[in-house]
């Protein structure tokens, strides 16, 4: 049976922090954090998480170590955390193949399908400019699982999202970026990283499922 591709990644960049261990499946497979950094043309980075399994390690292809120049095929991954009480999303790329890099440029390519899970929140800045978030569940075909992805629309995009619903289904493209912010807590300052999809394109289908949206039975603070 084939599948619809719904999750999508590309990335051409170089390593910035060497793998890390993070966790290890009930078969006994062991998976890696490190840190891939990938320039836009406006000359800022993204430092993208990319999680990846021991089993591409172990190749002995790549070393994976800092200043190594690598293409990252993918996809956009999330997991829910306790924080402090509350449910929060962490996002990486989990990585499916991997290879030299092929370009002097680097890429930042993403393709997403899935549905609306939260009502979109639409607001304008001080200038005037049009910015619409949108939380995105995307369906793993092979598991009875979705990924929760964080869109953010500008512009012409932001506007035509403006009225999208709960259920509605839609597939985007982008890059995935990163953003730095300062948290306070009990008065203390914490520097955090938020991770979200930037909308270059997007596009929205007429069929809408709302059964789709379960959001694992937990509301997911952002």
């Amino acid at each position: 049976m084939e599948y619809e591709k719904t999750n999508s990644v590309f990335l051409s960049g170089t390593v910035s922090k060497a793998p890390e261990f993070s966790h290890e499946l009930y078969g006994g497979e062991k998976f890696y954090d490190f840190v891939l950094d990938v320039q836009r043309l406006s000359g800022t980075v993204d430092s993208i998480p990319i999680t990846i399994s021991e089993r591409l390690i172990s190749l002995g292809k790549f070393t994976f170590q800092v200043g190594e120049k690598l293409d990252i095929y993918g996809e956009f991954r999330s997991h829910n955390y306790e924080e402090n009480g509350k449910s929060k999303l962490l996002l990486s790329v989990l990585c499916k193949d991997v290879a030299q890099k092929s370009s002097v440029s680097d890429s930042n390519i993403i393709e997403l399908t899935g549905f609306v899970c939260k009502p979109p929140i639409f607001r304008e800045t001080p200038f005037k400019r049009q910015i619409n978030d949108i939380l995105l569940a995307v369906n793993r075909p092979f598991f009875k699982k979705s990924d929760y992805i964080p869109l953010i629309a500008w512009g012409r995009n932001a506007l035509f999202a403006k009225n999208f619903r709960v259920g509605d289904k839609i597939s985007v493209q982008g890059r995935i970026q990163s953003r730095k912010f300062t948290k306070v807590i009990d008065d203390v300052s914490y520097q955090k990283t938020a991770y979200e999809v930037s909308v270059q394109d997007i596009t929205k289908y007429e069929e809408k499922i709302e059964a789709h949206i379960s959001l694992e039975e937990k509301e997911i603070g952002l």
